[in-house]
């Protein structure tokens, strides 16, 4: 019967679970959220602050071809909340239209969604370049697995090509870098 038998620990001495680490994790044992333990907090990106109200009359600096509700309602929001005017377009005559009633004032910022076939951004794209030239950025987003038309979008022209989940981060600070006047650099030169 002695011979049968198999020693419980093999000879492997296993000490009680020392806690103390729970102390350098203040107590959550890494398991708060989706936190996994060694791993710091998410950061969050902090708002920029909203600019000042614009004048009523003040020109749109800022042009989208996007009908995707979600995204429309989204950089609507966004742009109300930094104080910056958007347009939104549908077509190339439109787009052409808008800026001749700003007073032949380029825009600062030009964004298409890439998946909105009514407004045909691969083509569109260079002619906005080529007629607008570096006074104009033109920020393109799509989903992040459609690495062939991202690259596209780049060599057409596209000066960013963002996730939507990116462009969505970004959208206030990329507002209120393109909607702000350009007094701030004539008053320097």
């Amino acid at each position: 019967m002695g011979r049968d038998r198999q020693p419980q620990h093999l000879g492997i001495y296993t000490a009680p679970m020392d806690h103390s680490y729970r102390a350098n994790l203040n107590g959550d044992n890494g398991n708060k959220g989706s936190r996994r333990p060694g791993f710091a907090a998410p950061y969050a990106q902090a708002e920029p602050e909203p600019l000042p109200p614009p004048h009523e009359d003040a020109a749109s600096r800022i042009f989208a071809f996007v009908e995707d509700l979600f995204f429309l309602a989204k950089i609507q929001e966004t742009g109300r909340k930094m104080n910056v005017k958007v347009e939104f377009v549908k077509t190339e005559k439109e787009l052409a239209d808008r800026i001749k009633s700003n007073g032949e004032e380029k825009p600062s910022l030009i964004i298409f969604d890439l998946n909105n076939v009514n407004a045909k951004p691969l083509t569109l794209i260079p002619k906005l370049k080529s007629k607008l030239k570096k006074g104009t950025s033109i920020i393109g987003f799509l989903s992040h697995v459609q690495g062939d038309l991202k690259q596209k979008a780049h060599e057409i022209g596209c000066d960013m090509v963002l996730p939507r989940s990116a462009f969505s981060q970004n959208l206030p600070q990329l507002l209120r870098r393109h909607g702000a006047a350009d007094d701030d650099s004539a008053a320097t030169q």
